[in-house]
């Protein structure tokens, strides 16, 4: 059985402090040779500078690809186009196309009010130079107005020029095994244009809580009521949380999941932990 590539997620540190704690978080995981790193990008583009900071400072310190989230709601398509030319002249070829969140207080929801329509747009500006990957949600997109409008939602995007998708962290496997299933009969070829399970690994419960009610995860009863027995136990929950995320890995693992994608949350471990001990360091 092959091992499944792996890949992780940072978001743009506030401080200077920050900055410094993630350029060192970014080294040490880059040793253990991930297929690539991505770089948040805040609702309506409100953290670009700080995603075009640490991308630039990440692509000075590797050879590992770096791979910008892109958002469109808020934005116009001339700002897009801008955006689009500077990550082809730094080298970049992969991105993140979403969505993204409407700003506080602005009405509209712009040119390209969708990740359809971004995708699109990257395919007309761009052509193929980029390897687009969109948002999938194994639990249903908290604003979508049924299950299957969802997963015709996330067809379309493979449509329109999508080359992979990242799931929405999940800790039910049946949920991405499921997606998979249900694109695969709609005609996508998940060998060529994969679904990569997104996995956030669980140190601390009120965080997770709170991640999961803002997106539309679901954290099974069980897992809710351990990580609450648990109470201010922060050794308990972490063992706890590394053995629920293993097991969950080594069923995706067994089921030929092609890629995963680790919602680092700007920290070494447990992230490192989990793959070494998945054994998916070459």
């Amino acid at each position: 059985m092959s091992k499944p590539a792996f890949s992780f997620e940072f978001f743009p540190a506030k401080t200077e402090v920050g900055h410094e704690k993630l350029l060192s978080t970014f080294d040490e995981l880059n040793e253990l040779s991930p297929a690539y790193f991505s770089v948040t990008y805040g609702a309506g583009g409100s953290t670009r500078d700080r995603t075009l900071d640490i991308v630039k400072a990440l692509i000075g310190r590797s050879d590992t690809p770096i791979t910008p989230h892109i958002s469109c709601i808020g934005d116009n398509k001339s700002q897009i186009a801008e955006l689009l030319e500077l990550y082809q002249s730094l080298g970049i070829n992969r991105l993140v196309a979403l969505r993204g969140d409407l700003p506080s207080g602005q009405v509209g929801m712009g040119e390209l009010p969708f990740a359809v329509d971004l995708v699109r747009f990257i395919r007309e500006h761009s052509g193929e130079h980029f390897n687009i990957e969109v948002a999938a949600y194994p639990e249903m997109h908290p604003q979508a107005r049924s299950f299957m409008f969802d997963i015709d939602n996330l067809v379309n995007k493979y449509n329109a020029g999508a080359n992979a998708a990242i799931t929405q962290f999940f800790y039910n496997a049946d949920s991405y095994l499921y997606l998979r299933d249900a694109l695969e009969q709609r005609g996508i070829d998940t060998t060529k244009n994969p679904l990569v399970a997104g996995i956030m690994p669980i140190t601390n419960s009120s965080n997770l809580i709170r991640f999961a009610d803002s997106c539309g995860a679901d954290i099974p009863r069980y897992l809710r009521r351990q990580l609450s027995d648990f109470g201010d136990d922060k050794k308990a929950i972490r063992e706890f949380g590394f053995d629920v995320v293993y097991r969950l890995c080594e069923r995706l693992i067994a089921e030929g999941v092609p890629a995963m994608h680790f919602y680092s949350m700007n920290k070494v471990e447990p992230n490192k932990r989990l793959v070494e001990a998945l054994g998916l360091v070459a």
